[in-house]
Order: structure tokens, then sequence, then C-alpha cells
């Protein structure tokens, strides 16, 4: 088996491997669905009605934030697994078997990625059911799913360098919220950057959460005629700056990540 194949088919034991813990520990299953009905509600019926987007209804406007919030909540549990695998010595056990030490890595990644795809699900039918509908072509609403999914995988590149560097599940959980609140509050997700202090809605057109929370917008539909846009780069070229990063995350973790995990196994 050459080089290119063998990661990737170690890589698809390690994704089973993962498949069968979560069949086993279903709480793992049960909280990434719920968490996002959850969310879906809460925004819905409580924050929603307090907030007042111009020129779209709040609960379209919302739905696409709570997917990218989400997706980055999911990532998180790559970094998390990979810290208890790292403090129960699963690695090591990895270490003795004749498979690609990038197989690990990709394994998991590709695990959380059915993970997602299981709670953007269940989000897609709450917003249904709760007031959300897409107003684009069949075509361009399975681009916006597919743009998530791309967007959490290679999230979970990002959450696993993390993970690799930190190594315990504590002070992985500490800096993971520590990070991941103000990244999604300070954004377009759930309100309109535009009536932000100046210095924050700076950090928030920018800010790469704004960026997919509008890509999505856009390939569902969820605009508006009369919606107000940012003059922000990212903001009106939504789409390709989304997949822009996803390039630009994907080119950086995957390698660092790859580094960083033969460096904790060798140690």
């Amino acid at each position: 088996m050459n080089a290119l194949a063998l990661p990737i088919v170690d890589g698809w034991t390690i994704t089973k491997r993962n498949t069968l813990k979560i069949r086993r520990s279903p709480e793992v299953l049960v909280g990434t669905i719920t968490l996002p009905v959850v969310l879906v509600l809460l925004f819905a019926y409580v924050f929603g009605s307090a907030i007042d987007v111009p020129g779209v209804s709040y609960r379209e406007y919302l739905l696409p934030g709570i997917f990218v919030q989400a997706v980055i909540i999911s990532a998180q549990i790559t970094g998390y697994t990979l810290t208890l695998d790292l403090q129960k010595g699963i690695f090591d056990r990895f270490r003795s078997l004749p498979m690609a030490p990038s197989a690990v890595l990709i394994g998991q990644t590709a695990g959380d990625l059915l993970l997602n795809l299981a709670s953007l699900t269940v989000m897609a039918v709450m917003g249904l059911v709760v007031g959300w509908r897409v107003h684009t072509s069949p075509l361009e609403a399975v681009l916006g799913f597919v743009l998530l999914l791309l967007f959490a995988y290679a999230f979970s590149w990002l959450s696993a360098t993390v993970a690799l560097v930190l190594r315990t599940p504590e002070s992985f959980s500490s800096i993971a919220n520590l990070v991941s609140l103000p990244l999604v509050f300070v954004s377009s997700a759930f309100i309109d950057s535009a009536g932000l202090p100046a210095p924050l809605r700076v950090v928030a057109e920018w800010n790469p959460v704004s960026t997919f929370t509008q890509a999505a917008r856009e390939l569902f539909g969820n605009t508006g005629a009369a919606a107000r846009t940012s003059d922000a780069w990212p903001l009106r070229h939504a789409v390709p700056a989304s997949l822009l990063w996803i390039a630009v995350m994907l080119l950086l973790f995957v390698p660092l990540a790859t580094r960083l995990y033969k460096k904790a196994v060798s140690a």
C-alpha cells in the first residue's frame, strides 16, 4: 500500500472506532443533537422577541448564525477527545501498531464530521418548525450545508492543534470556551453588526464567524432585499472569503497538528 493510501485506509479504521464509541456512549450523540435544539428554541423564542433586524425575519436571520455556532461547539469535541485519549495512553497503544501517524487525526476529524452532519440535520428540521425558510434553489441550499460541513472539518483540525498543545482536557475546555464565546458573540451571527460601536464593528466585520454566517445566509436566501450589508470585503464576498478561510485553516493546521501528534507519541 502506498504512502497516500495508507493514512486514508487507517484513518477510516479510526473513524469506525470512533463511531463505535458513539454507539457505546450515546450521551455524546444526544448532547450533540440536544444542544442545537435548545439553542434554536432559546434564541427564537426568548432573545428573538427582543431583537429586530431591518429587512429580514429575525428567525431566518438567526438560523445561519446558530448553524455556525453549533459547528464551532461540535468541533471542540475533536480536541477534547484527543486530550482524553492522550491522558489515557491510547496514543501509546496506537504507536505500537503498524499504522500511519496521521491516521488518528484523520479518523478523529472524519468521525466528528458525522456528528456535525447529524447536528445540522436536526437544527435544520427545528429551524423549519420555528419558521426558518430557504428561499434559494435546492442546489444553493445543498451548497450552504456543504460549506458549513467544510468549515466544521477545517475547524476540527484547528481544535486538534490546540488540544495537542495543551494536552489536558481541563486546560483545553477552559481555553476553548474562552476563545469560542467572544468569537461567536462579537460577530454578526445573532445581531446586525452595524449597530455595534466602531472598534467592535470592525472586529465583527472581519471575524470569520461573520463571514461564514453571511455566506450561509446568502446560500439559503436569508438576507432580505432591504437588509443592510457591511462594506467590509469578507461580507461583500462571503462565499469566496469562506472558501479562502477553509483553505488557509487546512493548509496551516493539518501539517501542524500532524507534527504535534508525532511529537506527542514519541515523547
